[in-house]
């Protein structure tokens, strides 16, 4: 079985206020994008997991696919499976790569063992493998509240813009990009600005990462100006970075753009 989990990207975030639990209250949207890792799970006579593509930097501790299996298996009829993630999506960059693959796991293993657990019950599942992993059981854009577990189906149709996706190369550690920020409730909703006209979102629609990741590495800031000076009608950082995108309205704008950080254009649309 292929599986092709998708990034996200966040319109719009909010950082409401820290938690008792550490964690903080956000307020985001967050929207599938046509650019995926691959994930092959078949069944084996024996666990094993194979990662190939972008190597994913660390002290070599159990990857989320890993944790999906195990989570499963702990409370379904889940025999040894051969999971091969053929890793595409950028790591530490905002897109929630990471996350798409352990639900796309959960969703794989549901299937190919008929366990018949419904949307619900898997989006329960994920929520234990991190915040924003219950988002990729529906794919539909979706206002993301709480920590990032608690969803809401928003109307929002992007498929008339033209989306350009960079990523420097920079990983941005959740934590490092909490340090700078200060939490504020007094803010617009998410939901309430993207009802407005599009044309208002580069007032309106912000990110609360971006000024201190900006601080951290202004070269962050340098790609997202470029987008605007390239004709994007939006253009922000996505989740705590380092990627950030821009949505055109001209198909030839698009095209034209050009960047060494460029990893992603094309219409705007979700996966199929």
């Amino acid at each position: 079985m292929i599986l092709y989990p998708p990034a996200k990207i966040n319109l719009g975030l909010n950082i409401l206020r820290k938690r008792e639990d550490a964690y903080h209250d956000i307020d985001t949207c967050m929207v599938e994008i046509p650019f995926t890792d691959i994930l092959e799970v078949t069944k084996a006579g024996s666990f094993e997991f194979l990662q190939t593509g972008i190597k994913i930097s660390g002290n070599g501790g159990v990857n989320l696919c890993e944790k999906a299996y195990l989570l499963l298996r702990k409370e379904f009829e889940v025999g040894p499976v051969r999971i091969h993630l053929r890793k595409q999506i950028p790591v530490g960059a905002g897109l929630g790569g990471g996350s798409a693959d352990a639900t796309y796991t959960l969703i794989a293993l549901n299937e190919l063992f008929q366990l018949g657990l419904s949307n619900q019950k898997l989006k329960q599942l994920s929520t234990d493998l991190g915040s924003d992993c219950p988002f990729f059981v529906d794919g539909l854009p979706q206002i993301a509240q709480g920590r990032g577990e608690v969803l809401s189906t928003v109307e929002l149709d992007l498929s008339k813009y033209y989306l350009v996706l960079l990523n420097p190369g920079i990983h941005v550690g959740t934590k490092e990009a909490y340090a700078g920020v200060t939490a504020n409730e007094q803010v617009m909703a998410v939901q309430e600005i993207l009802e407005k006209p599009i044309q208002q979102w580069q007032h309106l629609l912000k990110n609360d990462f971006e000024q201190s990741v900006f601080h951290l590495f202004p070269e962050i800031q340098k790609l997202k100006n470029s987008l605007y000076e390239s004709g994007a009608i939006y253009a922000a950082m996505s989740g705590s970075g380092s990627s950030v995108y821009g949505l055109f309205l001209n198909e030839n704008t698009m095209l034209e753009f050009t960047s060494p950080h460029l990893i992603y254009k094309g219409r705007f649309k979700n996966p199929s």
